[in-house]
């Protein structure tokens, strides 16, 4: 069983527009080009996109052609057209990076993207319900999911694929089996 592939983020708090999947968020200018420091969230490369959908709150997506990629300290940095001086990126710091999900491959049959998995009811192999994934985080790289319980407790699980035992899309389920002890360290 492959783990969902993280080819759609679900930052806390984050609407992106129907039929778009969120890839990233621009962190921050890089130098004073236009180049961006990107959060990325996908398995693929940025440079497998030859253009992205800029997403302002409020604002229709915006498609944007992606110029150059490249990863620097760990994470990616893009270059793209119109965005030529510092102040053009930092005009962006914090816009989302979206496609169409038409333009996302379909996933193998024992993989998911994380936007479909967001709400999903999470439960333990014996059945009992743990809660529903809320949102997902990536600190230094890691994909954790924020599991919300019923009683509005938040469980930070990491998403590794030893702990993840399956997912039905269709019942809008995730079964896990976490660490020993991660659970009562949250809800003891």
């Amino acid at each position: 069983m492959a783990a969902p592939t993280a080819a759609a983020g679900a930052a806390a708090g984050r609407a992106v527009p129907q039929g778009f999947v969120e890839l990233g968020a621009v962190a921050r200018p890089h130098g004073i080009r236009g180049e961006l420091a990107v959060d990325w969230y996908a398995d693929a490369s940025p440079s497998a996109f030859p253009r992205l959908w800029l997403f302002r709150r409020g604002a229709e997506p915006e498609a944007v052609e992606v110029l150059a990629s490249r990863n620097h300290k760990g994470r990616p940095l893009l270059t793209l057209a119109g965005v030529e001086s510092r102040d053009a990126a930092e005009a962006l710091r914090g816009v989302l990076l979206c496609v169409p999900r038409a333009e996302l491959p379909q996933p193998a049959e024992d993989e998911a993207y994380l936007a479909d998995l967001m709400g999903a009811d999470v439960v333990l192999p014996d059945g009992s319900r743990v809660g529903r994934l809320d949102h997902v985080e990536q600190p230094a790289g890691q994909e954790i999911w924020a599991i919300r319980t019923d009683d509005g407790r938040e469980i930070l699980f990491p998403a590794q694929a030893g702990f993840i035992r399956s997912f039905d899309l269709a019942g809008r389920r995730v079964c896990i089996d976490p660490p020993p002890g991660l659970l009562d360290v949250y809800l003891a």
